[in-house]
């Protein structure tokens, strides 16, 4: 939920409502990129500044720090708790802001990258290795060096009848 601008107008001074203003849409689109680094630094050392106030003042309400900036009241440090928040809130805009910044960088760099390699493959002359050894009209058969011994099938029965009759006449 969106803070109105009066509120923030309210929680800080004049010089600094300017600077949170220029985060707000409609003017932050119209900032170039040097200017929006620029409030992104300002806005996060405003932030800083303003986070490191509070940790000192909670110390020393703690008693763990000297007595400087003990004087001040809770209420103050509601305020400027709020006036940190706003701080944050526009720093996460511009910072939102700068990375579109980035990514549109990114994305020239990456087309550029993509346009230079089809340069290259383009001006490439096509390589074309040669084959090696192909096999021409197929492959060519190795001759066996052991001698091949033609048999007639019906001859393959014969000597298993014989076998078994043989077996036959030892066993009787």
């Amino acid at each position: 939920m969106g803070v109105e601008l009066t509120a923030e107008r309210r929680l800080l001074s004049e010089k600094e409502f300017e600077q949170v203003r220029r985060s707000h849409y409609p003017e932050l689109e119209s900032l170039e990129r040097d200017e929006t680094l620029t409030l992104a630094r300002w806005l996060r050392g405003e932030r800083d500044r303003a986070r490191d106030i509070i940790a000192s003042r909670r110390r020393g309400r703690r008693g763990k720090a000297s007595g400087a900036g003990q004087q001040s009241a809770d209420a103050s440090e509601r305020g400027l708790s709020a006036k940190k928040q706003v701080y944050a809130r526009a720093l996460k805009r511009v910072n939102g802001r700068l990375e579109r910044f980035r990514a549109e960088r990114r994305r020239e760099i990456v087309q550029a990258n993509l346009k230079d390699a089809l340069k290259r493959k383009k001006e490439a002359e096509p390589q074309h290795p040669s084959p090696g050894r192909t096999p021409r009209k197929g492959m060519r058969p190795i001759p066996s060096g052991r001698r091949t011994v033609e048999t007639d099938p019906r001859e393959i029965g014969r000597v298993s009848q014989f076998v078994k009759d043989a077996q036959a006449r030892r066993d009787s």
